[in-house]
Protein backbone atom coordinates (compact mmCIF):
# COMPACT_ATOMS: atom_id res chain seq x y z
CA UNK A 1 0.00 0.00 0.00
CA UNK A 2 3.28 2.94 0.95
CA UNK A 3 0.93 4.45 2.39
CA UNK A 4 1.20 3.55 5.68
CA UNK A 5 4.86 4.28 8.10
CA UNK A 6 6.83 1.53 9.33
CA UNK A 7 7.27 -0.87 6.48
CA UNK A 8 8.77 -4.60 7.00
CA UNK A 9 8.77 -6.36 4.13
CA UNK A 10 9.87 -10.46 4.02
CA UNK A 11 11.15 -10.84 0.99
CA UNK A 12 13.18 -14.15 -0.31
CA UNK A 13 13.57 -15.60 2.99
CA UNK A 14 14.52 -12.84 5.14
CA UNK A 15 12.86 -9.34 6.98
CA UNK A 16 13.93 -6.25 5.27
CA UNK A 17 13.57 -2.36 6.54
CA UNK A 18 11.27 -0.70 4.16
CA UNK A 19 9.40 -0.77 1.36
CA UNK A 20 12.04 -2.89 -0.98
CA UNK A 21 11.29 -3.72 -4.34
CA UNK A 22 10.32 -7.19 -4.83
CA UNK A 23 9.65 -7.41 -8.49
CA UNK A 24 11.58 -7.16 -12.27
CA UNK A 25 10.59 -5.15 -15.25
CA UNK A 26 10.72 -8.89 -17.14
CA UNK A 27 8.11 -10.29 -14.46
CA UNK A 28 4.94 -11.15 -15.90
CA UNK A 29 3.51 -10.06 -12.72
CA UNK A 30 4.70 -6.34 -13.65
CA UNK A 31 3.83 -6.27 -17.39
CA UNK A 32 1.02 -8.69 -17.55
CA UNK A 33 -1.16 -8.33 -14.06
CA UNK A 34 -0.84 -11.82 -12.22
CA UNK A 35 -0.48 -10.51 -9.20
CA UNK A 36 -2.49 -12.18 -5.87
CA UNK A 37 -2.47 -10.24 -2.27
CA UNK A 38 -4.32 -10.55 0.62
CA UNK A 39 -5.27 -8.21 3.39
CA UNK A 40 -5.33 -8.99 7.48
CA UNK A 41 -5.16 -6.54 10.06
CA UNK A 42 -3.39 -6.72 13.54
CA UNK A 43 -5.15 -4.35 16.13
CA UNK A 44 -4.39 -3.88 20.24
CA UNK A 45 -2.47 -7.61 20.27
CA UNK A 46 -5.39 -9.08 17.93
CA UNK A 47 -5.10 -10.54 14.50
CA UNK A 48 -8.72 -11.20 13.75
CA UNK A 49 -8.81 -14.60 11.12
CA UNK A 50 -5.67 -14.12 9.77
CA UNK A 51 -5.49 -17.31 9.47
CA UNK A 52 -7.88 -17.63 6.22
CA UNK A 53 -6.29 -14.51 5.06
CA UNK A 54 -3.42 -16.35 4.56
CA UNK A 55 -5.17 -19.71 3.48
CA UNK A 56 -6.77 -17.04 1.05
CA UNK A 57 -3.73 -16.25 -0.31
CA UNK A 58 -3.27 -19.39 -1.70
CA UNK A 59 -6.45 -19.90 -3.07
CA UNK A 60 -6.26 -16.80 -5.23
CA UNK A 61 -3.07 -17.75 -6.44
CA UNK A 62 -4.07 -21.30 -7.75
CA UNK A 63 -7.11 -18.79 -9.55
CA UNK A 64 -4.70 -17.35 -11.19
CA UNK A 65 -2.68 -20.25 -12.22
CA UNK A 66 0.14 -18.93 -9.71
CA UNK A 67 1.81 -22.02 -7.80
CA UNK A 68 2.13 -21.07 -4.39
CA UNK A 69 5.74 -21.46 -2.62
CA UNK A 70 4.41 -21.43 0.51
CA UNK A 71 1.46 -23.52 2.63
CA UNK A 72 -1.17 -22.08 4.46
CA UNK A 73 0.69 -22.25 8.16
CA UNK A 74 4.24 -20.97 6.54
CA UNK A 75 2.83 -17.57 5.90
CA UNK A 76 1.16 -17.29 8.88
CA UNK A 77 4.15 -18.22 10.76
CA UNK A 78 5.87 -15.80 8.39
CA UNK A 79 3.51 -12.78 9.40
CA UNK A 80 3.33 -13.56 13.12
CA UNK A 81 7.09 -13.23 13.53
CA UNK A 82 7.04 -10.05 11.73
CA UNK A 83 4.19 -8.73 14.21
CA UNK A 84 6.46 -9.48 16.49
CA UNK A 85 8.52 -6.39 15.45
CA UNK A 86 5.73 -3.86 16.38
CA UNK A 87 4.44 -2.39 19.54
CA UNK A 88 1.27 -4.56 20.29
CA UNK A 89 -0.48 -0.92 20.47
CA UNK A 90 0.32 -0.35 16.37
CA UNK A 91 -2.31 -0.69 13.93
CA UNK A 92 -0.47 -2.63 11.38
CA UNK A 93 -1.74 -4.17 7.38
CA UNK A 94 -0.94 -7.68 6.89
CA UNK A 95 0.02 -8.38 3.17
CA UNK A 96 0.97 -11.53 1.66
CA UNK A 97 1.17 -11.69 -1.88
CA UNK A 98 2.05 -13.86 -5.00
CA UNK A 99 3.21 -12.93 -8.15
CA UNK A 100 4.15 -14.65 -11.61
CA UNK A 101 7.58 -14.13 -12.61
CA UNK A 102 7.93 -16.06 -15.69
CA UNK A 103 5.89 -16.65 -19.05
CA UNK A 104 5.10 -19.71 -21.27
CA UNK A 105 6.04 -19.06 -25.10
CA UNK A 106 2.72 -17.33 -25.58
CA UNK A 107 3.84 -14.81 -23.36
CA UNK A 108 0.56 -14.32 -21.90
CA UNK A 109 0.02 -17.50 -19.93
CA UNK A 110 2.02 -17.83 -16.67
CA UNK A 111 4.73 -20.52 -16.37
CA UNK A 112 3.26 -23.10 -13.51
CA UNK A 113 5.68 -23.99 -10.71
CA UNK A 114 6.99 -22.80 -7.57
CA UNK A 115 10.23 -21.61 -9.51
CA UNK A 116 8.13 -19.26 -11.80
CA UNK A 117 6.54 -17.60 -8.22
CA UNK A 118 7.65 -14.75 -6.83
CA UNK A 119 6.47 -14.30 -2.59
CA UNK A 120 6.43 -11.35 -0.23
CA UNK A 121 4.66 -10.31 2.66
CA UNK A 122 4.42 -6.40 3.39
CA UNK A 123 3.78 -4.99 6.51
CA UNK A 124 2.99 -1.52 7.69
CA UNK A 125 1.60 0.83 10.21
CA UNK A 126 -1.92 1.85 9.03
CA UNK A 127 -4.49 4.06 11.16
CA UNK A 128 -8.30 2.62 11.49
CA UNK A 129 -11.04 5.38 10.56
CA UNK A 130 -12.65 6.36 13.60
CA UNK A 131 -15.46 4.79 14.75
CA UNK A 132 -17.98 7.29 13.97
CA UNK A 133 -16.79 8.25 10.63
CA UNK A 134 -19.58 7.90 8.39
CA UNK A 135 -18.94 7.99 4.69
CA UNK A 136 -20.56 8.70 1.74
CA UNK A 137 -21.45 6.54 -1.22
CA UNK A 138 -22.47 7.45 -4.81
CA UNK A 139 -23.92 5.12 -7.89
CA UNK A 140 -21.34 4.39 -10.78
CA UNK A 141 -21.70 3.39 -14.09
CA UNK A 142 -19.22 0.70 -13.81
CA UNK A 143 -20.67 -2.99 -12.63
CA UNK A 144 -18.53 -5.55 -10.83
CA UNK A 145 -17.67 -8.49 -13.86
CA UNK A 146 -18.68 -12.02 -13.60
CA UNK A 147 -15.83 -15.01 -13.65
CA UNK A 148 -16.28 -15.28 -17.31
CA UNK A 149 -15.08 -12.32 -17.41
CA UNK A 150 -12.69 -12.05 -15.42
CA UNK A 151 -10.93 -13.90 -12.28
CA UNK A 152 -13.79 -12.73 -9.27
CA UNK A 153 -12.91 -15.79 -7.32
CA UNK A 154 -9.72 -14.18 -6.98
CA UNK A 155 -8.20 -11.35 -4.77
CA UNK A 156 -6.50 -10.31 -7.58
CA UNK A 157 -4.47 -7.07 -8.34
CA UNK A 158 -5.90 -7.11 -11.99
CA UNK A 159 -9.38 -6.37 -10.49
CA UNK A 160 -8.61 -3.35 -8.70
CA UNK A 161 -8.45 -0.86 -11.86
CA UNK A 162 -12.07 -1.57 -12.28
CA UNK A 163 -12.98 -0.58 -9.11
CA UNK A 164 -10.19 2.31 -9.04
CA UNK A 165 -12.24 3.96 -12.03
CA UNK A 166 -15.19 3.48 -9.70
CA UNK A 167 -13.77 5.21 -7.22
CA UNK A 168 -12.73 8.20 -9.27
CA UNK A 169 -16.25 8.24 -11.00
CA UNK A 170 -18.18 8.78 -7.79
CA UNK A 171 -15.13 11.23 -5.99
CA UNK A 172 -15.50 13.42 -8.79
CA UNK A 173 -19.32 14.04 -7.41
CA UNK A 174 -17.68 14.36 -3.76
CA UNK A 175 -18.41 10.86 -2.56
CA UNK A 176 -15.94 8.71 -0.51
CA UNK A 177 -16.76 5.24 -1.68
CA UNK A 178 -19.42 3.39 -4.54
CA UNK A 179 -22.09 1.62 -3.96
CA UNK A 180 -21.54 -1.31 -6.92
CA UNK A 181 -23.80 -3.51 -9.18
CA UNK A 182 -23.54 -6.75 -10.51
CA UNK A 183 -23.98 -7.57 -14.30
CA UNK A 184 -27.73 -7.72 -13.71
CA UNK A 185 -27.83 -4.26 -11.99
CA UNK A 186 -28.94 -5.58 -8.39
CA UNK A 187 -26.08 -4.30 -5.68
CA UNK A 188 -23.37 -6.19 -5.37
CA UNK A 189 -20.81 -4.39 -3.08
CA UNK A 190 -18.94 -1.17 -2.23
CA UNK A 191 -15.31 -0.58 -4.48
CA UNK A 192 -13.42 -1.38 -1.34
CA UNK A 193 -15.96 -3.91 1.02
CA UNK A 194 -18.91 -5.60 1.34
CA UNK A 195 -22.19 -4.02 2.62
CA UNK A 196 -25.03 -4.32 4.81
CA UNK A 197 -28.14 -2.60 4.97
CA UNK A 198 -30.59 -3.35 7.94
CA UNK A 199 -34.58 -2.01 8.04
CA UNK A 200 -37.05 -3.07 10.90
CA UNK A 201 -34.28 -4.80 13.16
CA UNK A 202 -33.17 -7.80 10.24
CA UNK A 203 -30.18 -6.87 8.53
CA UNK A 204 -29.86 -7.77 4.66
CA UNK A 205 -26.96 -8.31 2.50
CA UNK A 206 -26.37 -9.32 -1.07
CA UNK A 207 -26.17 -12.94 -1.80
CA UNK A 208 -22.86 -14.30 -2.96
CA UNK A 209 -23.73 -14.57 -6.90
CA UNK A 210 -20.55 -15.02 -8.60
CA UNK A 211 -19.46 -11.71 -9.48
CA UNK A 212 -17.78 -10.67 -5.72
CA UNK A 213 -15.71 -11.61 -3.37
CA UNK A 214 -17.93 -13.08 -0.09
CA UNK A 215 -15.52 -11.44 2.34
CA UNK A 216 -13.82 -13.39 5.65
CA UNK A 217 -14.80 -9.93 7.89
CA UNK A 218 -18.09 -10.22 5.57
CA UNK A 219 -18.45 -14.34 6.63
CA UNK A 220 -17.44 -13.30 10.61
CA UNK A 221 -19.74 -10.34 10.52
CA UNK A 222 -22.41 -12.72 9.75
CA UNK A 223 -21.68 -15.43 12.39
CA UNK A 224 -21.51 -13.02 15.33
CA UNK A 225 -24.44 -11.11 14.59
CA UNK A 226 -26.52 -14.29 14.82
CA UNK A 227 -25.20 -15.40 17.63
CA UNK A 228 -26.16 -12.21 19.04
CA UNK A 229 -29.68 -12.85 18.07
CA UNK A 230 -29.83 -10.57 14.85
CA UNK A 231 -31.72 -12.37 12.45
CA UNK A 232 -29.29 -11.64 9.07
CA UNK A 233 -30.89 -12.33 5.47
CA UNK A 234 -28.81 -13.07 2.52
CA UNK A 235 -30.87 -11.99 -0.62
CA UNK A 236 -30.71 -10.31 -4.10
CA UNK A 237 -30.72 -6.64 -3.00
CA UNK A 238 -31.97 -3.17 -5.41
CA UNK A 239 -30.74 -0.01 -5.12
CA UNK A 240 -34.18 0.78 -3.98
CA UNK A 241 -33.92 -1.02 -1.25
CA UNK A 242 -30.82 0.82 -0.16
CA UNK A 243 -32.56 4.18 -0.57
CA UNK A 244 -35.10 2.56 2.31
CA UNK A 245 -33.05 1.12 4.50
CA UNK A 246 -32.91 2.78 8.51
CA UNK A 247 -28.96 1.63 8.35
CA UNK A 248 -26.28 0.68 6.19
CA UNK A 249 -22.17 -0.14 6.95
CA UNK A 250 -19.67 -1.71 5.30
CA UNK A 251 -17.27 -4.94 6.20
CA UNK A 252 -13.83 -5.15 5.14
CA UNK A 253 -10.22 -6.07 6.26
CA UNK A 254 -9.03 -2.92 6.57
CA UNK A 255 -11.56 -0.76 9.32
CA UNK A 256 -14.08 -4.27 9.86
CA UNK A 257 -17.02 -1.75 10.26
CA UNK A 258 -17.84 1.32 8.34
CA UNK A 259 -20.96 3.27 9.34
CA UNK A 260 -22.56 4.81 5.85
CA UNK A 261 -23.64 8.62 6.64
CA UNK A 262 -25.31 9.14 2.69
CA UNK A 263 -26.03 7.09 -0.20
CA UNK A 264 -26.58 9.96 -2.91
CA UNK A 265 -29.28 12.08 -1.55
CA UNK A 266 -30.45 9.31 1.06
CA UNK A 267 -28.73 10.32 4.96
CA UNK A 268 -28.56 7.62 8.06
CA UNK A 269 -28.05 7.89 11.63
CA UNK A 270 -25.17 5.33 12.91
CA UNK A 271 -27.51 3.10 13.74
CA UNK A 272 -27.72 0.75 16.95
CA UNK A 273 -27.22 -2.32 14.89
CA UNK A 274 -24.68 -0.85 13.13
CA UNK A 275 -22.95 0.26 16.47
CA UNK A 276 -23.47 -3.50 17.70
CA UNK A 277 -22.12 -5.14 14.91
CA UNK A 278 -18.68 -3.50 15.57
CA UNK A 279 -18.70 -4.40 19.27
CA UNK A 280 -19.80 -7.82 19.38
CA UNK A 281 -16.98 -8.21 16.67
CA UNK A 282 -14.32 -6.89 18.65
CA UNK A 283 -15.19 -9.08 21.38
CA UNK A 284 -14.93 -12.06 19.45
CA UNK A 285 -11.38 -10.77 18.16
CA UNK A 286 -10.22 -10.45 21.81
CA UNK A 287 -11.42 -13.84 22.74
CA UNK A 288 -9.49 -15.30 20.57
CA UNK A 289 -5.65 -16.92 21.20
CA UNK A 290 -2.90 -14.87 19.23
Amino acid sequence: MATGRNIRTYFEGAWHEGDVAVMRAADHGAWLGSTVFDGARFVDGMAPDLDRHCARTNRSARALMIEPTKTDAEILEIAREGLEMFPRTAPVYVRPMYWALNSEASAILPKIGPEHTGFALCLEEFPMLPSDHAVSLGRTSFRRPVLEDNVVNAKAGCLYANNARMLAEVGRRGFENALVADAMGNVAETATSNVFMVRDGVVFTPIPNGTFLAGITRARHIETLRADGVEVVETVLSFEDFENADEVFLTGNLNKVTPVGRFEDRTYEIGPITRRAREIYWDWAASQAW
